[in-house]
């Protein structure tokens, strides 16, 4: 059964690792340097340069229409072969938000609620970036429900960096 890994970037190594992913997206600050692991051939690995905001601010980027775009084709184009991981500087928001927007897209019949919760059970640090969620509440026609069933679960647990975790899709 294939399934999303999310992880720190600190934790990006041994997570790809232990997971055997062949695919990689990355979602971090447009100018950091992320060394891709050495199993995951650069075709095969997404970076997504972003900042971890909500709302529009100067010298930083804002989650967008474009990086939602390139998110769903690339979790569209996955093979399914071996998990898929997914990273952010923390891996609390933005990888978080990203793994459960692969998963409704991935799995329309999913329910958001029940995903969401799922989400805080793996994860008791998440806490989705909700410009993320809400760009893709409107890309794949949720009509708000992505966005009430993560503001349902609200902030997660305070941490430092998130706990790698598997969601299964």
């Amino acid at each position: 059964m294939p399934y999303l890994v999310v992880s720190s970037l600190a934790h990006l190594t041994a997570t790809v690792a232990e997971h055997g992913a062949l695919d990689l997206v990355t979602l971090i600050n447009e100018h950091a340097i992320v060394e891709r692991p050495a199993s995951i051939e650069p075709h095969r690995h997404l970076f997504l340069g972003m900042n971890d905001i909500a709302e529009p601010s100067e010298g930083l980027v804002l989650p967008a229409d474009s990086h939602l775009g390139r998110l769903l084709a690339f979790g569209k184009a996955w093979s399914r072969e071996a998990p898929l991981a997914i990273h952010c500087y923390a891996g609390i928001s933005r990888s978080t938000a990203a793994a459960y927007i692969l998963a409704l897209a991935l799995r329309p019949d999913l329910d958001e609620t029940a995903l969401a919760e799922e989400l805080r059970r793996r994860a008791p640090s998440a806490t989705p970036n909700p410009k993320l969620i809400a760009l893709a509440d409107a890309a794949l026609g949720r009509e708000g429900r992505m966005i009430r069933a993560i503001a349902g679960i609200g902030r997660g647990a305070d941490a430092f960096s998130g706990t790698p975790f598997v969601l299964p899709i």
